[in-house]
């Protein structure tokens, strides 16, 4: 391959991870830092790999270390950074962005999933701090092709949880939340508070669920059961996650879903919140947004309000909301 064949396959981002993989000496943290998915950054290294010819960094015991070709390129990476940044940096901020006095449209695709009080809550700070903001909310469904429509800018923001969120998008993790049962308080297993609840009890149980957002594909609850081998009785399934615990309310139907959404119904609905007798990984919701619109100063102010939301639920969540050990 000639140089100049060589220099057309390197672009600035493939650089920035170059930097930062070095830096921080791990693929995982080199991914949060650049909020991308920790796959896309192996993609990225091993592309980088080929470029140079170099391992670039090598397993240490439990680590990474950089090897001497890496720790090399450091210096040359960052200068080149430094140069793109004062090259382009000055119009980006001649061209800043006013959220007071702006006049776009946002389109954002979120799920209800992760709390009632998330999206009412987005909205109304979007409309304190940027009246002039027209704002779409689209839902997320089976027939609705996020990764399409981010890639045709037809959207600019998805927010949602995900096993494993799509390699090719940018993404910030917005938070971490336990999962966890809701039943009605005429539950057999709520007069216990959960005691003797096994394993093979709890997936005999009729149990409610959301309709799932990808086509032919199960949600994250049942993927994750599949994986261990493990069914449940879905008796209901339902696109109106909103409706599901007033469903709970007034049937023996166990909904499995986030801590932090059970918890907003405690007080209005005669529903409990008991611990799942299956071991679940936290349920991760994340932010996904097109390298279409990721430089865009509106873009990257929006999603900081979204993430400054979820992090205001977290902090303000009630003390009822945590299921207290047996």
């Amino acid at each position: 391959m000639s140089l100049r064949a060589t220099f057309d396959k390197i672009e600035l981002q493939l650089v920035r991870v170059l930097h930062t993989v070095i830096t921080e000496r791990s693929v995982s943290r080199a991914a949060m830092r650049l909020h991308m998915s920790q796959p896309a950054v192996s993609a990225q290294l091993r592309r980088l790999r080929t470029l140079t010819g170099d391992a670039l960094l090598v397993r240490s015991g439990a680590g990474m270390t950089p090897t001497a070709a890496a720790l090399d390129l450091l210096a040359p990476a960052q200068r080149l950074l430094q140069d793109a940044d004062q090259l382009f940096g000055e119009r980006r901020r001649k061209s800043g962005f006013d959220p007071a006095s702006a006049e776009l449209r946002v389109r954002i695709a979120a799920s209800d999933y992760l709390d009632p009080l998330f999206l009412p809550t987005l909205v109304a700070r979007l409309q304190r701090l940027s009246p002039g903001l027209m704002l779409d909310l689209q839902p997320l469904s089976a027939e609705y092709d996020y990764r399409a429509s981010l890639a045709r800018g037809e959207v600019d923001l998805v927010i949602g949880n995900w096993l494993q969120p799509p390699a090719e998008l940018h993404l910030g993790r917005l938070l971490s939340d336990e999962v966890v049962c809701l039943v009605s308080e005429k539950h057999p297993m709520a007069r216990s508070n959960g005691r003797g609840w096994t394993v093979d009890k709890y997936l005999a149980c009729q149990h409610l669920a959301p309709m799932p957002l990808s086509p032919g594909q199960p949600g994250v609850i049942d993927q994750h059961l599949t994986d261990q081998g493990l069914s449940r009785r879905i008796a209901v399934r339902c696109a109106h996650f909103g409706q599901l615990p007033a469903m709970v309310a007034d049937s023996l139907l166990v909904l499995t879903t986030g801590r932090l959404f059970c918890s907003r119904y405690l007080g209005d609905l005669p529903v409990k919140v008991l611990r799942c007798p299956v071991a679940f990984p936290p349920m991760a919701y994340y932010q996904l947004w097109h390298e279409l619109s990721h430089a865009a100063a509106p873009m990257r102010w929006l999603r900081e309000q979204v993430r400054e939301v979820a992090r205001s639920l977290v902090a303000n969540a009630p003390a009822a909301a945590r299921v207290k050990p047996e």
